[in-house]
């Protein structure tokens, strides 16, 4: 495949990408219990509960271009990604299962979370059951050993920031135990950056790159991954319901101290923001204030740095023909809703 460097070309790599996965991933997910399969299923969006297929899978399946493109900048066909790209999709959708059940979020894309449509428990061995899956996957390819390291260490690395950012919900808003914006960054790098950074790296080692070109595939990722939930965070608090599919200022009412609220905080300006900030009713109030102090400005700002280092590392990394091209439109796609 050429490189498609139009920024309006990401849908179509998108689903070149989803397209070229999806055969190994029905596979995979079809050698579960057949009730596991099912749930795994309706969080990709394939089927209904019960197991009517749907006319559309959800998801952008942004990870599994990562992994296809990380084996093409490392010079081999695509193709070689395909066990990383299953591999991250299954973690990723674990972690969105456990995730939605530590939040309380009752939807997902706007349909009802597993947890909600089949129950927390079951939810929760939904979930055991993706990852011991994507471990599987890993384990029979040539370079399954590393390959295994390198997903095991993403995934602590994502527990790790999911942990911190559970915390960081009952840390005050003001005074010296409060949440500071070093802190937000390595939670977010863990959180999001770490499965972002490891399916570019994992892909790469398939298609048999060294370990500097592996190392700074993980960190353009990790570094798009900060900015990926940087631009979430703002989304979660000004952005369109009827687009995002989250209600408005959800972040606010769940107290998540993101970085606009960080920044927001740092005014002078934002005096009565702790007190609105502890009243779920009144989260526009809050959000209003935190525009007019600077706190959506300073998230996207902080965004626009992060993507900057993804892009120098890519473009000063000897990657092979047209994978820098394709990893900058994926880069410009998942950030770019607010940029």
């Amino acid at each position: 495949m050429t490189a498609l460097q139009a920024p309006s070309a990401a849908p179509e790599l998108l689903v070149h990408c989803a397209e070229l996965v999806r055969p190994s991933l029905r596979e995979a997910v079809g050698r579960l219990h057949p009730w596991m399969a099912e749930m795994a299923a309706y969080s990709f969006g394939w089927c209904e509960v019960g197991g009517a297929p749907t006319a559309t899978p959800g998801g952008k399946g942004v990870r599994q271009a990562l992994a296809v493109l990380g084996a093409r900048a490392a010079g081999a066909d695509g193709r070689a990604g395909i066990p990383a790209a299953v591999a991250v999709e299954l973690v990723h959708t674990f972690s969105l299962l456990h995730d939605d059940i530590m939040d309380g979020d009752a939807t997902r894309r706007r349909r009802p979370a597993v947890w909600k449509a089949y129950g927390t428990g079951p939810a929760v061995l939904a979930g055991d059951a993706l990852f011991a899956l994507a471990v599987e996957t890993l384990a029979v390819v040539p370079q399954g050993a590393r390959a295994v390291r390198l997903l095991s260490a993403a995934l602590a690395d994502l527990v790790r920031g999911q942990a911190d950012d559970l915390l960081f919900t009952g840390r005050p808003c003001t005074g010296p135990d409060r949440v500071t914006v070093e802190e937000y960054r390595a939670m977010a790098e863990a959180k999001t950056g770490a499965l972002l950074g490891c399916a570019c790296a994992l892909g790469a080692v398939l298609g048999g790159a060294d370990e500097d070109m592996a190392g700074v595939l993980d960190r353009a990722g990790r570094h798009l991954g900060i900015a990926f939930q940087l631009v979430d965070d703002v989304l979660g608090i000004w952005g369109d319901p009827a687009v995002t599919g989250k209600p408005a200022g959800g972040d606010l009412r769940e107290h998540k101290k993101t970085y606009p609220v960080l920044a927001a905080l740092d005014s002078p300006a934002a005096r009565a923001l702790p007190e609105l900030l502890h009243s779920p009713a009144r989260a526009q109030e809050a959000a209003k204030l935190m525009e007019a102090v600077g706190g959506r400005t300073a998230a996207l700002a902080e965004a626009r740095t992060h993507t900057a280092t993804a892009r120098t590392l890519l473009t000063q990394t000897p990657l092979a023909a047209g994978a820098a091209e394709d990893l900058l439109t994926v880069l410009d796609f998942l950030v770019g809703r607010e940029l």
